[in-house]
């Protein structure tokens, strides 16, 4: 897996950035360009690796629970 993390700084980076980007767009690698999404990005893959913590689909979650609450939903 790849992941590019670009924090750009200055007018100057705006063509750079622009570029890293599409580069990244075009090969299909997730691109991080703020330093706390960076961060939490980073703790995230520590957790999946070092505290083998599951990764769960947010619509999955919210199925089960309200399966096990036996309310419905909204339906959204």
């Amino acid at each position: 897996m790849h992941l590019v993390i670009n924090t750009p700084l200055g007018r100057e980076s705006f063509y750079d950035e622009k570029s890293i980007r599409r580069a990244a767009i075009r090969y299909n690698i997730p691109c991080i360009n703020h330093a706390s999404a960076a961060h939490a990005a980073v703790r995230g893959i520590h957790a999946l690796i070092e505290l083998q913590r599951e990764v769960s689909c947010l619509q999955d979650l919210h199925s089960s629970r309200v399966a096990a609450s036996g309310n419905p939903g909204t339906g959204d």
